[in-house]
């Protein structure tokens, strides 16, 4: 009977749960009403919180929360993406303050940033209707549609 209810127990929970891990899909990370993604975490033993920014797309802010939060709380942190931490490089940072960690943060975010944005861009190219069409747009679109 306890395993019965057990499961009830959880299925109810997961149902709670399933809205707010459409909204948040990282840890560490919220949007915003106007649609960008920002990072914080708390400082351990304190109340306060270090901004880690605000970012384009929810995995550039994953990873800044995961690299302070790495910097804070060492190798036993929970991470978004427990492997590109260890590919990043364990570099230790001179001091650990909550302004190198900022900074350091707001490096990687940035960095991933621009990539995700890069290919985002890439995948969707439209074309600018104020300009003439290049010759090798035409030979693409021809070939295309030929074969």
């Amino acid at each position: 009977m306890e395993s019965e209810r057990y499961d009830e127990t959880t299925e109810k929970q997961q149902i709670k749960r399933r809205p707010q891990q459409q909204q948040k899909p990282y840890r560490g990370i919220r949007k915003r009403k106007w649609g960008k993604w920002v990072a914080e975490v708390r400082e351990p033993n304190k109340r306060s919180r270090i901004w880690l920014g605000s970012y384009a797309t929810p995995m550039a802010a994953a990873c800044a929360y995961d690299t302070a939060v790495f910097y804070l709380r060492g190798p036993s942190a929970r991470l978004n993406f427990p492997d590109l931490i260890w590919r990043e490089g364990l570099d230790s940072l001179s001091e650990v303050s909550a302004a190198s960690i900022r900074r350091r943060a707001a490096e990687v975010g940035a960095q991933v940033d621009a990539v995700q944005v890069a290919a985002k861009s890439r995948e969707c190219r439209t074309p600018d209707l104020n300009e003439y069409p290049q010759l090798e747009d035409l030979e693409e679109n021809h070939h295309e549609s030929v074969f």
